[in-house]
Protein backbone atom coordinates (compact mmCIF):
# COMPACT_ATOMS: atom_id res chain seq x y z
CA UNK A 1 0.00 0.00 0.00
CA UNK A 2 1.33 3.77 -0.79
CA UNK A 3 2.13 5.81 1.68
CA UNK A 4 0.14 8.98 2.09
CA UNK A 5 1.84 12.29 2.30
CA UNK A 6 0.03 15.80 2.85
CA UNK A 7 2.14 18.72 1.25
CA UNK A 8 0.50 22.32 2.72
CA UNK A 9 1.83 26.23 1.31
CA UNK A 10 -0.25 29.03 0.68
CA UNK A 11 -0.69 29.60 -3.36
CA UNK A 12 2.36 29.57 -6.11
CA UNK A 13 3.02 32.91 -6.67
CA UNK A 14 6.32 33.80 -7.95
CA UNK A 15 9.32 33.25 -5.35
CA UNK A 16 11.69 31.08 -4.39
CA UNK A 17 10.11 29.07 -1.85
CA UNK A 18 6.99 28.46 -4.56
CA UNK A 19 9.96 27.31 -7.08
CA UNK A 20 11.06 25.12 -4.40
CA UNK A 21 7.67 23.42 -3.59
CA UNK A 22 7.58 22.97 -7.93
CA UNK A 23 11.18 20.69 -7.44
CA UNK A 24 10.15 19.22 -4.67
CA UNK A 25 6.74 18.25 -6.49
CA UNK A 26 8.53 17.39 -9.78
CA UNK A 27 11.01 14.81 -7.74
CA UNK A 28 9.01 13.15 -5.62
CA UNK A 29 7.89 8.94 -7.15
CA UNK A 30 4.06 9.16 -7.34
CA UNK A 31 4.67 5.30 -8.41
CA UNK A 32 5.26 4.75 -4.32
CA UNK A 33 3.37 7.48 -2.56
CA UNK A 34 0.17 9.41 -2.83
CA UNK A 35 0.77 13.04 -2.47
CA UNK A 36 -2.44 15.90 -1.69
CA UNK A 37 -1.38 19.16 -2.42
CA UNK A 38 -2.99 21.73 -0.02
CA UNK A 39 -2.70 25.15 -1.50
CA UNK A 40 -4.80 27.63 0.52
CA UNK A 41 -5.21 29.65 -2.63
CA UNK A 42 -5.08 28.41 -5.85
CA UNK A 43 -3.76 31.18 -7.68
CA UNK A 44 0.18 32.07 -8.80
CA UNK A 45 2.22 32.63 -11.69
CA UNK A 46 3.75 28.95 -11.15
CA UNK A 47 0.54 27.37 -10.89
CA UNK A 48 0.61 26.13 -14.47
CA UNK A 49 4.18 24.35 -13.37
CA UNK A 50 2.30 21.83 -11.09
CA UNK A 51 3.24 18.69 -12.37
CA UNK A 52 0.17 15.66 -13.10
CA UNK A 53 1.29 13.64 -9.98
CA UNK A 54 0.15 15.02 -6.60
CA UNK A 55 -4.16 15.23 -5.96
CA UNK A 56 -4.93 18.85 -5.35
CA UNK A 57 -7.23 19.22 -3.05
CA UNK A 58 -10.26 22.13 -3.34
CA UNK A 59 -9.16 25.34 -2.16
CA UNK A 60 -11.20 25.84 1.56
CA UNK A 61 -12.59 29.24 1.74
CA UNK A 62 -11.74 29.86 5.20
CA UNK A 63 -7.88 29.42 4.50
CA UNK A 64 -7.92 31.14 1.80
CA UNK A 65 -8.65 33.61 3.64
CA UNK A 66 -4.95 34.38 4.50
CA UNK A 67 -4.03 35.27 0.84
CA UNK A 68 -7.02 37.68 1.07
CA UNK A 69 -7.26 41.48 2.36
CA UNK A 70 -9.44 42.33 5.12
CA UNK A 71 -12.13 43.98 3.25
CA UNK A 72 -12.37 41.24 0.74
CA UNK A 73 -12.53 38.69 4.00
CA UNK A 74 -15.09 41.21 4.90
CA UNK A 75 -17.38 41.41 1.75
CA UNK A 76 -16.95 37.72 2.19
CA UNK A 77 -18.94 37.51 4.93
CA UNK A 78 -15.97 35.70 7.29
CA UNK A 79 -16.41 38.13 9.80
CA UNK A 80 -14.90 36.16 12.78
CA UNK A 81 -11.45 36.40 10.79
CA UNK A 82 -11.61 39.50 9.59
CA UNK A 83 -11.84 40.38 13.44
CA UNK A 84 -8.91 38.49 14.00
CA UNK A 85 -7.09 39.84 11.33
CA UNK A 86 -7.55 43.38 11.98
CA UNK A 87 -6.80 42.54 15.97
CA UNK A 88 -3.54 40.79 14.93
CA UNK A 89 -2.48 44.02 12.75
CA UNK A 90 -3.48 46.33 15.74
CA UNK A 91 -1.56 44.32 18.25
CA UNK A 92 1.65 43.68 16.09
CA UNK A 93 1.55 47.11 14.90
CA UNK A 94 1.65 48.63 18.59
CA UNK A 95 4.24 45.96 19.69
CA UNK A 96 6.95 46.76 16.96
CA UNK A 97 6.63 50.54 17.40
CA UNK A 98 7.08 49.87 21.35
CA UNK A 99 10.50 47.69 20.55
CA UNK A 100 11.39 49.48 17.55
CA UNK A 101 11.22 46.65 15.17
CA UNK A 102 11.93 47.23 11.34
CA UNK A 103 9.38 44.84 9.54
CA UNK A 104 6.58 43.88 12.23
CA UNK A 105 5.04 41.44 9.35
CA UNK A 106 6.36 38.61 10.77
CA UNK A 107 4.10 39.58 13.90
CA UNK A 108 1.21 39.93 12.12
CA UNK A 109 1.53 36.73 10.35
CA UNK A 110 2.10 35.21 14.04
CA UNK A 111 -0.75 36.63 15.76
CA UNK A 112 -3.39 36.56 12.77
CA UNK A 113 -2.84 32.62 12.83
CA UNK A 114 -3.18 32.52 16.72
CA UNK A 115 -6.06 34.00 17.03
CA UNK A 116 -7.95 32.71 13.50
CA UNK A 117 -6.85 29.21 14.47
CA UNK A 118 -10.53 28.65 16.40
CA UNK A 119 -12.70 29.12 13.07
CA UNK A 120 -10.60 27.18 10.80
CA UNK A 121 -11.61 23.83 10.12
CA UNK A 122 -9.96 20.21 10.45
CA UNK A 123 -9.16 17.95 7.58
CA UNK A 124 -10.57 14.45 7.91
CA UNK A 125 -8.24 12.42 5.79
CA UNK A 126 -5.17 10.89 8.14
CA UNK A 127 -1.40 10.88 6.22
CA UNK A 128 1.39 9.28 6.83
CA UNK A 129 3.56 12.50 6.52
CA UNK A 130 2.33 16.29 6.55
CA UNK A 131 4.49 18.86 5.55
CA UNK A 132 3.87 22.35 5.95
CA UNK A 133 6.40 23.97 3.47
CA UNK A 134 6.14 27.77 4.13
CA UNK A 135 5.80 29.24 7.57
CA UNK A 136 3.82 29.68 10.09
CA UNK A 137 2.92 25.97 10.35
CA UNK A 138 -0.18 25.62 12.33
CA UNK A 139 -2.24 24.61 10.15
CA UNK A 140 -0.37 20.95 9.82
CA UNK A 141 0.64 21.06 13.67
CA UNK A 142 -3.53 21.46 14.76
CA UNK A 143 -5.26 20.98 11.95
CA UNK A 144 -4.08 17.80 10.22
CA UNK A 145 -4.06 14.00 11.24
CA UNK A 146 -0.85 12.56 10.71
CA UNK A 147 1.42 9.91 11.78
CA UNK A 148 4.71 12.44 11.44
CA UNK A 149 4.62 16.28 10.98
CA UNK A 150 6.94 18.03 10.04
CA UNK A 151 7.37 22.03 8.87
CA UNK A 152 10.10 23.27 6.61
CA UNK A 153 12.26 26.87 7.61
CA UNK A 154 13.17 29.04 5.02
CA UNK A 155 14.93 31.88 6.64
CA UNK A 156 17.55 33.18 8.41
CA UNK A 157 15.87 33.47 11.68
CA UNK A 158 18.74 36.17 13.35
CA UNK A 159 17.18 38.74 10.95
CA UNK A 160 13.60 38.34 11.73
CA UNK A 161 11.45 39.18 14.85
CA UNK A 162 9.06 37.15 16.34
CA UNK A 163 7.18 36.24 19.16
CA UNK A 164 9.03 33.54 20.82
CA UNK A 165 6.16 32.19 23.00
CA UNK A 166 3.90 31.80 19.98
CA UNK A 167 6.68 30.32 18.10
CA UNK A 168 7.38 27.60 20.65
CA UNK A 169 4.05 26.80 20.83
CA UNK A 170 3.69 26.05 17.44
CA UNK A 171 6.85 24.00 16.93
CA UNK A 172 5.42 21.32 19.82
CA UNK A 173 3.17 20.12 17.83
CA UNK A 174 5.78 18.82 15.07
CA UNK A 175 7.77 15.95 15.24
CA UNK A 176 10.69 17.15 12.69
CA UNK A 177 11.96 20.49 11.39
CA UNK A 178 13.65 20.93 7.97
CA UNK A 179 16.12 23.69 7.43
CA UNK A 180 16.83 24.43 3.48
CA UNK A 181 20.86 24.95 4.52
CA UNK A 182 23.13 24.42 7.27
CA UNK A 183 23.72 28.04 7.88
CA UNK A 184 19.88 28.41 8.20
CA UNK A 185 20.11 25.42 10.47
CA UNK A 186 22.17 26.96 12.89
CA UNK A 187 20.54 30.10 13.13
CA UNK A 188 17.30 28.78 14.06
CA UNK A 189 19.17 26.24 16.15
CA UNK A 190 20.62 29.55 18.17
CA UNK A 191 17.27 31.10 18.89
CA UNK A 192 15.67 27.76 20.17
CA UNK A 193 18.50 25.72 21.30
CA UNK A 194 15.80 23.11 23.03
CA UNK A 195 14.82 22.16 19.09
CA UNK A 196 18.43 21.03 18.37
CA UNK A 197 17.76 17.14 18.38
CA UNK A 198 14.37 18.10 16.11
CA UNK A 199 16.23 20.06 13.27
CA UNK A 200 17.79 18.49 10.45
CA UNK A 201 18.77 19.62 7.25
CA UNK A 202 17.36 18.86 3.30
CA UNK A 203 18.00 21.70 0.84
CA UNK A 204 15.67 23.41 -1.95
CA UNK A 205 15.43 20.56 -4.89
CA UNK A 206 16.50 21.72 -7.91
CA UNK A 207 16.95 20.54 -11.46
CA UNK A 208 19.90 21.94 -13.71
CA UNK A 209 18.17 20.37 -16.62
CA UNK A 210 14.73 22.16 -15.68
CA UNK A 211 16.46 25.46 -15.29
CA UNK A 212 18.47 25.16 -18.04
CA UNK A 213 15.57 24.20 -20.81
CA UNK A 214 13.29 27.69 -18.93
CA UNK A 215 16.15 29.70 -19.97
CA UNK A 216 16.03 29.13 -23.65
CA UNK A 217 12.18 29.39 -24.14
CA UNK A 218 12.10 32.50 -24.67
CA UNK A 219 13.98 35.35 -24.50
CA UNK A 220 14.71 38.70 -22.69
CA UNK A 221 13.59 41.58 -24.31
CA UNK A 222 13.66 44.67 -22.37
CA UNK A 223 17.58 44.13 -21.89
CA UNK A 224 19.26 45.86 -24.18
CA UNK A 225 22.84 44.41 -25.04
CA UNK A 226 25.53 47.01 -26.06
CA UNK A 227 28.83 46.76 -27.02
CA UNK A 228 31.22 47.48 -23.67
CA UNK A 229 28.25 47.69 -21.80
CA UNK A 230 28.17 45.42 -18.63
CA UNK A 231 24.70 43.75 -17.89
CA UNK A 232 24.02 42.76 -14.54
CA UNK A 233 20.48 41.61 -13.05
CA UNK A 234 19.41 40.17 -9.54
CA UNK A 235 16.03 38.56 -9.00
CA UNK A 236 13.76 39.10 -5.64
CA UNK A 237 11.37 40.30 -4.31
CA UNK A 238 11.27 44.31 -3.82
CA UNK A 239 11.62 44.32 0.32
CA UNK A 240 14.08 45.30 3.31
CA UNK A 241 15.53 42.03 2.98
CA UNK A 242 16.38 42.06 -0.33
CA UNK A 243 19.17 45.06 -0.34
CA UNK A 244 17.98 46.59 -3.46
CA UNK A 245 17.94 50.38 -2.18
CA UNK A 246 22.01 49.71 -1.33
CA UNK A 247 22.00 48.49 -4.73
CA UNK A 248 20.73 51.56 -6.45
CA UNK A 249 23.17 53.22 -4.04
CA UNK A 250 26.13 51.18 -5.43
CA UNK A 251 25.02 51.31 -9.15
CA UNK A 252 25.58 55.34 -8.84
CA UNK A 253 28.89 54.88 -7.09
CA UNK A 254 30.10 52.71 -9.70
CA UNK A 255 28.79 54.87 -13.08
CA UNK A 256 30.34 58.08 -10.71
CA UNK A 257 33.77 55.83 -11.55
CA UNK A 258 32.94 55.58 -15.07
CA UNK A 259 31.41 52.33 -15.49
CA UNK A 260 29.06 51.75 -18.11
CA UNK A 261 26.34 49.35 -16.36
CA UNK A 262 22.70 48.68 -17.20
CA UNK A 263 21.39 46.37 -13.89
CA UNK A 264 18.30 44.78 -14.19
CA UNK A 265 15.82 43.27 -11.08
CA UNK A 266 13.58 40.96 -11.68
CA UNK A 267 10.96 41.06 -8.83
CA UNK A 268 8.24 42.67 -7.39
CA UNK A 269 6.61 44.13 -3.93
CA UNK A 270 6.19 46.78 -1.37
CA UNK A 271 9.31 48.53 -2.08
CA UNK A 272 8.66 49.28 -5.67
CA UNK A 273 7.54 52.77 -5.76
CA UNK A 274 10.04 53.54 -3.34
CA UNK A 275 12.74 51.68 -4.95
CA UNK A 276 11.63 53.94 -8.13
CA UNK A 277 11.84 57.27 -6.44
CA UNK A 278 15.31 56.29 -5.78
CA UNK A 279 16.30 55.39 -8.86
CA UNK A 280 15.05 59.01 -10.06
CA UNK A 281 16.56 60.98 -7.40
CA UNK A 282 19.82 59.70 -8.29
CA UNK A 283 19.15 59.98 -11.70
CA UNK A 284 19.75 56.44 -12.61
CA UNK A 285 17.06 55.98 -14.78
CA UNK A 286 19.25 54.93 -17.81
CA UNK A 287 21.52 52.63 -15.41
CA UNK A 288 19.10 50.50 -12.73
CA UNK A 289 15.75 49.00 -14.27
CA UNK A 290 13.09 47.27 -12.28
CA UNK A 291 10.97 45.06 -14.65
CA UNK A 292 8.83 43.48 -12.35
CA UNK A 293 7.11 40.29 -12.09
CA UNK A 294 8.35 37.47 -14.61
CA UNK A 295 7.09 33.82 -14.31
CA UNK A 296 10.32 32.94 -16.17
CA UNK A 297 13.36 34.38 -14.85
CA UNK A 298 15.80 32.39 -16.27
CA UNK A 299 16.22 34.25 -19.38
CA UNK A 300 17.43 37.34 -17.64
CA UNK A 301 19.54 35.37 -15.47
CA UNK A 302 20.94 33.81 -19.13
CA UNK A 303 21.44 37.40 -20.10
CA UNK A 304 23.64 39.08 -17.80
CA UNK A 305 27.05 39.43 -17.39
CA UNK A 306 27.31 39.32 -13.31
CA UNK A 307 24.49 38.35 -11.38
CA UNK A 308 24.35 40.23 -7.99
CA UNK A 309 22.35 38.96 -5.27
CA UNK A 310 22.36 42.61 -2.65
CA UNK A 311 20.43 40.61 0.91
CA UNK A 312 20.36 41.49 3.89
CA UNK A 313 19.46 38.08 4.77
CA UNK A 314 18.51 35.11 3.16
CA UNK A 315 17.73 31.81 4.14
CA UNK A 316 18.89 30.22 1.15
CA UNK A 317 18.52 31.86 -2.07
CA UNK A 318 17.48 29.31 -4.99
CA UNK A 319 17.93 32.52 -7.29
CA UNK A 320 21.55 32.23 -6.26
CA UNK A 321 22.59 28.31 -7.46
CA UNK A 322 20.27 29.14 -10.39
CA UNK A 323 22.12 31.92 -12.01
CA UNK A 324 25.58 29.68 -10.90
CA UNK A 325 23.19 26.34 -13.47
CA UNK A 326 23.57 29.08 -15.83
CA UNK A 327 27.27 29.50 -15.62
CA UNK A 328 27.33 33.32 -14.37
CA UNK A 329 29.90 35.07 -12.27
CA UNK A 330 27.71 35.60 -9.24
CA UNK A 331 28.50 38.72 -6.49
CA UNK A 332 26.55 37.91 -2.79
CA UNK A 333 26.64 40.07 -0.02
CA UNK A 334 28.09 38.00 3.30
CA UNK A 335 24.61 38.05 4.81
CA UNK A 336 24.35 35.11 7.60
CA UNK A 337 23.98 32.06 5.18
CA UNK A 338 26.13 33.39 2.74
CA UNK A 339 28.93 30.73 2.63
CA UNK A 340 26.22 27.46 2.22
CA UNK A 341 25.56 29.62 -0.91
CA UNK A 342 29.03 30.88 -3.00
CA UNK A 343 32.56 29.42 -2.33
CA UNK A 344 34.44 32.65 -2.17
CA UNK A 345 36.86 33.62 -4.96
CA UNK A 346 35.60 30.03 -6.56
CA UNK A 347 32.07 30.10 -7.82
CA UNK A 348 31.79 33.86 -6.50
CA UNK A 349 32.58 36.59 -4.88
CA UNK A 350 30.90 37.44 -1.32
CA UNK A 351 31.35 41.01 -0.39
CA UNK A 352 30.94 42.66 2.92
CA UNK A 353 27.58 43.83 3.70
CA UNK A 354 27.06 47.60 2.88
CA UNK A 355 26.96 49.38 -0.12
CA UNK A 356 30.52 49.99 -0.29
CA UNK A 357 31.20 45.95 -0.45
CA UNK A 358 28.85 45.53 -3.91
CA UNK A 359 30.70 48.31 -5.09
CA UNK A 360 34.20 46.73 -4.17
CA UNK A 361 32.78 42.99 -5.28
CA UNK A 362 31.52 44.31 -8.73
CA UNK A 363 34.78 46.77 -9.71
CA UNK A 364 36.75 43.21 -8.91
CA UNK A 365 34.79 41.63 -11.68
CA UNK A 366 34.41 44.31 -14.01
CA UNK A 367 38.40 45.26 -14.05
CA UNK A 368 39.37 41.89 -13.98
CA UNK A 369 37.90 40.11 -16.74
CA UNK A 370 40.28 36.63 -16.04
CA UNK A 371 38.60 36.42 -12.53
CA UNK A 372 35.16 36.25 -14.37
CA UNK A 373 36.31 33.49 -16.85
CA UNK A 374 37.38 31.48 -13.86
CA UNK A 375 34.30 32.36 -12.03
CA UNK A 376 32.45 30.98 -14.80
CA UNK A 377 34.45 27.96 -15.71
CA UNK A 378 33.97 26.85 -12.13
CA UNK A 379 30.53 27.19 -12.15
CA UNK A 380 30.06 25.34 -15.63
CA UNK A 381 32.28 22.97 -14.21
CA UNK A 382 29.96 21.94 -10.66
CA UNK A 383 26.93 19.99 -10.34
CA UNK A 384 24.67 22.17 -8.67
CA UNK A 385 21.33 19.37 -8.69
CA UNK A 386 20.21 17.92 -5.73
CA UNK A 387 17.08 15.93 -7.03
CA UNK A 388 18.39 13.11 -4.50
CA UNK A 389 17.34 15.40 -1.55
CA UNK A 390 14.07 13.59 -1.65
CA UNK A 391 15.21 10.57 -0.44
CA UNK A 392 15.75 12.30 2.81
CA UNK A 393 11.72 13.08 2.25
CA UNK A 394 11.06 9.34 2.21
CA UNK A 395 12.87 9.20 5.60
CA UNK A 396 11.22 11.44 6.91
CA UNK A 397 8.46 8.48 6.90
CA UNK A 398 9.89 6.01 8.27
CA UNK A 399 11.89 8.36 11.12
Amino acid sequence: MKKKILIASFDLAIGGVERSLVGLLNSIDYQKYDVDLMLFKHEGEFFSLLPDGPNLLPENPAYSTFRKSISQIIRDGKYPIAISRLLAKYISSIKGKVIRVEEPGYLTIQYGWELTRPFLPELSKEYDLAIGFLWPHHFIGEKVKAKRKVGWVHTDYSNIFIDKKTEIKMWKNLDQIVAVSEECSNTFVNQFPHLKEKTIVIENILSQDFVRQQSEIQSAQEIKKEPGKTIIVSVGRLSHAKGFDNAIRACRQLVDKGYDIAWYVVGYGPLENELRKLITELGLENHFFLLGKKMNPYPYIKACDIYVQPSRYEGKAVTIREAQILGKPVVITNFQTAKSQVKDGVDGLITPMRIEGIVEGLQKLLDNPTLREELIKNTTSIDYGNENEVQKIYSLINA
